[in-house]
């Protein structure tokens, strides 16, 4: 048996669950405030919540900078520690895996319980990340060896196990819809965009001869499946998050990808690996208005044939193999 614990905020992280469940020979336990997705076949805790209602920001919430998000007095969040406590001591699984809470790594390590962690970009050099990354078995890193994190120090390089990224799109045909010439969709997460005022209609105006598509963030969900959206555009624009731009570089699209302001510089560290790759056309801030119609030049000369540099379609099944492998020590 192994635990997954997947954090409420956005829906990569349990999109990330699902996806290695779904190829695992071992039985997985999903254990995440979200609710049991209607395709998940195994065990399902919903935890309380830590953030309802919010807390007291001011009640120390970090623990003197030790950790992220220990708000003190608040039923929920001494509910959810005592749930996931509880769930270990009955099922007693043989690890947990991580996605993504210091909190919980920590309470599981202390119950003596193995953790796997899922790793995430950028600067993670504060104290909360440290103890947290030091504590794991291992490092679940979601991208190529070819672009590490060259910041890390050789004792997490050594646990990382790099499977490259990989996205609930990676068995699709990157192929097979036609592609509109002069389409360009643009994706934005729910974790909130660094928009200019009237992106939309600015952009449109900028950029002439090319018809722009507005998927997520304020503009709401496409209602054409995101997959057949994304697979007919000639340009795909869109924000680093990484289950994002594994859903991009699994459908071999054409990109502009742009960094959103996010903690400990997470989607800058994305777009600046994806750079050095020379995977996608990337900007390290929202651009200018005028900008726009080279950028989608650029992306076209570009192409996407260098995706498979970043998500070889075989991620999630080297996540689930080396999970397994764990389990059956």
């Amino acid at each position: 048996m192994i635990g997954y614990y997947a954090h409420h905020h956005g829906s990569g992280h349990v999109q990330r669950l699902r996806t290695i469940a779904a190829r695992s020979k071992t039985p997985v336990t999903g254990l995440s405030s979200l609710p049991r997705p209607a395709d998940w076949s195994g065990s399902w805790v919903v935890l309380p919540r830590d953030d309802d209602p919010v807390p007291d920001v001011t009640a120390d919430v970090t623990a003197n900078g030790r950790l992220h998000w220990a708000p003190t007095g608040h039923a929920g969040y001494s509910a959810r520690m005592a749930a996931i406590a509880e769930w270990v001591a009955t099922a007693r699984p043989q690890f947990v895996v991580v996605d993504v809470s210091v909190e919980v790594t920590m309470l599981v390590r202390a119950l003596g319980v193995p953790v796997v962690v899922a790793a995430m970009r950028g600067d993670r050099s504060d104290p909360a990340h440290v103890l947290a990354y030091d504590v794991a078995r291992a490092l679940l890193a979601p991208w190529p060896s070819s672009l590490p994190e060259s910041q890390w120090p050789d004792r997490w390089r050594a646990k990382t196990i790099h499977t490259g990224a990989f996205s609930r799109f990676d068995a699709l045909p990157s192929a097979g819809l036609p592609v509109q010439a002069g389409s360009v969709v643009c994706l934005l997460g729910s974790g909130g965009a660094d928009l200019p005022p009237d992106f939309a209609a600015s952009v449109t105006a900028a950029t002439p001869g090319w018809e722009w598509t507005f998927c997520g963030g304020g503009f709401g969900a496409s209602r054409t499946p995101l997959d057949e959206v994304l697979r007919g555009a000639q340009v795909v624009v869109t924000h680093a998050g990484q289950n994002a731009v594994a859903e991009v570089a699994a459908l071999r699209r054409p990109a502009v990808v742009v960094a959103q302001p996010r903690p400990h510089d997470e989607q800058l560290a994305t777009v600046r690996a994806l750079h050095t790759g020379g995977l996608a056309v990337t900007c390290e801030q929202w651009p200018a208005t005028a900008q726009w119609p080279g950028l989608l030049a650029d992306a076209v000369e570009l192409g996407g044939t260098g995706w498979p540099r970043w998500n070889d379609h075989g991620g999630a099944q080297r996540a689930a193999a080396t999970l397994d492998e764990m389990a059956s020590r």
